[in-house]
């Protein structure tokens, strides 16, 4: 018989209404010395002080003690003459890094968000999760409240060297040796490429719908041939290939476009959350400037299909891995199922209910009992404690 979840605590949710208000008066008051009309095509609604504030406001709400900090990775990749990804700035660059505090001996947890994410996205789940670990969470390079430096990359193994060299500086300068490494959706692709470049210090890989297990080829995409023939495929795919974001449409939307993602991800979290939706305001997304988000047309081609496929290296894996995925997840678990045919390491894959792409938002207590379960090998064991927590599903 397996084991009912259990029911963590609902954090409150006033996840952004003083950092919405905060930004937005200071995007008005940046404003009066233009014109509307410049100000609208300029307007760029906040920067990194202002999102590492709101974090810190955000983070207050806890109860788990913790340390926010701006950790230097330096001014270029060691060994190299060439400046931080061939940025024309030496100045150094900073990981905005976020601690929590841990018994004494507890496992190290060290967490990656998405795509155009920050580590705030993991808001849910901190508290129960620094209950068992030491739970270290990051702003990967180029995104939050970490540096934002010019993005010149040129290649797929430049772009890949942007996050994953970044990265391990930053371990470095942490003085992290051995951790449990978890990645969502694009972070869960950054996190598969560090632990194949760098397998002697992750104990546990946790992959949460990573993104870029397959590519155009594998996944056989007749729709997309054919989308790609009609007038819309082809500006569609030519946008894409010049590298005009999302982000790239909410900065030309100006005042407007914050609300138009608030709208949305009220929607989108809304649609599969097992009851505790998103309010209005945890909902209020605001962008900065563009860096790392420029990363995604050298990651994948048209459609997300990565350019150089985890799938491809999946008989290099060296280090043990935990699969989640929200059962609406619009990435496929069957690319980790493909994937853990080749594998030579204990490999699982788990399916959470009720959840889809963000399931940790969406279901984050059957996200924390799945997380729980994948590292059960580094908890004292108790009865049952091997069996899958009931209302998971293994596949």
């Amino acid at each position: 018989m397996r084991t009912a979840l259990p029911r963590w605590s609902k954090l409150p949710r006033d996840l952004a209404t003083k950092m919405a208000d905060e930004i937005n008066s200071s995007a008005a008051a940046a404003s009066k010395s233009r014109s509307l009309w410049p100000s609208v095509l300029r307007w760029i609604p906040t920067s990194t002080d202002h999102i590492i504030a709101a974090e810190k406001r955000l983070l207050s709400l806890l109860k788990t003690p913790y340390v926010q900090e701006q950790v230097n990775i330096g001014s270029g990749p060691p060994g190299s003459r060439v400046r931080w990804f061939r940025s024309a700035s030496d100045e150094p660059r900073f990981i905005n890094t976020v601690t929590f505090d841990a018994k004494e001996g507890a496992p190290t947890l060290v967490m990656v968000h998405g795509y155009g994410a920050s580590q705030g996205f993991f808001f849910r789940n901190f508290d129960a999760l620094a209950a068992r670990f030491r739970v270290v969470a990051i702003d990967q390079l180029g995104w939050g409240g970490s540096s934002r430096p010019d993005f010149t990359c040129k290649s797929t193994e430049e772009t890949e060297a942007w996050f994953i060299d970044s990265f391990e500086e930053w371990r470095k300068a942490k003085n992290l040796s051995n951790f449990v490494l978890l990645g969502h959706s694009f972070g869960g692709y950054v996190a598969a490429k560090y632990a194949l470049k760098h397998p002697e210090h992750v104990q546990h890989l946790i992959l949460v719908g990573p993104a870029g297990f397959t590519s155009e080829t594998e996944h056989r995409s007749e729709w997309l041939t054919r989308f790609r023939a009609t007038w819309k495929g082809a500006i569609l795919n030519h946008l894409w290939e010049s590298n005009f974001t999302p982000q790239k449409i909410v900065r030309g939307l100006g005042p407007w476009g914050p609300d138009l993602v608030r709208k949305y991800t009220s929607a989108r979290f809304g649609s599969y959350s097992d009851g505790s939706i998103l309010t209005e305001d945890e909902s209020r997304l605001l962008t900065a400037k563009a860096s790392g988000e420029l990363c995604l047309k050298y990651i994948f081609s048209f459609g997300a299909f990565a350019r150089k496929p985890l799938l491809q290296c999946a008989s290099e894996w060296k280090v043990p891995t935990t699969f989640i995925y929200g059962h609406q997840d619009w990435m496929n678990y069957q690319g980790a199922q493909e994937a853990r045919k080749q594998m030579k390491v204990p490999c699982e894959i788990i399916r959470v209910p009720q959840a889809g792409h963000f399931v940790f938002i969406d279901n984050p207590n059957a996200f924390l009992s799945a997380v729980f379960y994948g590292c059960r090998k580094f908890f004292p064991y108790t009865p049952g404690s091997n069996k899958l927590p009931e209302g998971l599903d293994s596949v």
